[in-house]
């Protein structure tokens, strides 16, 4: 059975994959340095771009073979053996993967998440070959023994199919990130939120900045504050609104330049006191 090979080369594969991945998930953890000012979180993008490419070129390699054995077929013996080596799959494929996406969840690593996605994508396979054994030994049961063998290479051809597109998702979404890509919409919007609650104690801020470097997250922008705010003051002010977004979201740095009011605002133009020098 070509799809029973196709299964174990994955499965392989994935055993390579999983033990790099192991490898990188270590490496991502070590502190900044003074070679990487930033540390290194971005292996695990590295890690993610290549679990993605992997799957293509095995959605390839599965693709020429089975165009050459549906050129020419052959008869599949014991299939109810690969029917059940499949079904075996298709449980611990489908409960590792829920085990992964788990801790992917907890830990916010998309190398994490890429090998659950991995997982799973394994355990639909598994599934979709068990599936082929019952359909040939069916028709080889209905007097179709000509069609039968062709089901194989068939499942192979779908199976490769299969793989291709959410690996180029994967794999495409992580060449994004490693260039330093923005933190999610949900990250900018909860900055937003806590920036908000400290609205009466500055003038305005601007230029928000994100990056992302694997599960760690980079956050800097400027905050405006009355000319008149004492340093110490001003420094308050900004403690408090990194506290509250390092405690909103997790593992994440925040860097706030404190910037004078150049006095260009309505209470200026108006010779009206500072509210937010008052406030201060």
């Amino acid at each position: 059975s070509l799809a029973i090979a196709v299964d174990l080369g994955i499965s392989f594969v994935g055993l390579t994959v999983s033990v790099i991945l192991y490898y990188s998930i270590k490496l991502a953890n070590r502190p900044a340095d003074l070679f990487h000012n930033y540390g290194y979180g971005k292996v695990e993008h590295v890690c993610e771009a290549l679990e993605g490419v992997v799957l293509i070129g095995i959605a390839l390699a599965i693709a020429s073979q089975a165009v050459s054995h549906i050129l020419d077929p052959d008869h599949i013996n014991h299939p109810w053996v690969g029917f059940v080596c499949s079904m075996m799959s298709v449980l611990l494929n489908f409960g590792g993967a829920y085990f992964i996406l788990l801790m992917a969840k907890k830990s916010k690593s998309p190398a994490i998440h890429a090998e659950g996605v991995h997982y799973q994508m394994e355990g639909f396979i598994s599934g979709m070959i068990g599936v082929s054994f019952i359909l040939s030994m069916t028709l080889n049961a209905r007097g179709f023994k000509n069609i039968a063998p062709f089901v194989d290479p068939a499942t192979a051809l779908l199976v490769s199919a299969v793989i291709v597109v959410p690996s180029f998702k994967l794999a495409k979404g992580s060449f994004f990130k490693l260039l330093d890509a923005s933190a999610g919409e949900t990250s900018q919007m909860e900055i937003l939120k806590q920036l908000g609650k400290h609205i009466n104690k500055y003038c305005e801020f601007k230029d928000i900045r994100t990056r992302t470097s694997g599960r760690k997250k980079f956050i800097g922008l400027k905050l405006v504050v009355p000319s008149t705010l004492s340093v110490r003051k001003g420094h308050e002010v900004i403690s408090h609104i990194e506290k509250d977004i390092l405690e909103s979201i997790p593992d994440c740095e925040v860097l706030i330049k404190m910037e004078p009011c150049n006095r260009d605002c309505e209470h200026a133009k108006r010779q009206m006191a500072c509210p937010y020098a008052e406030k201060g």
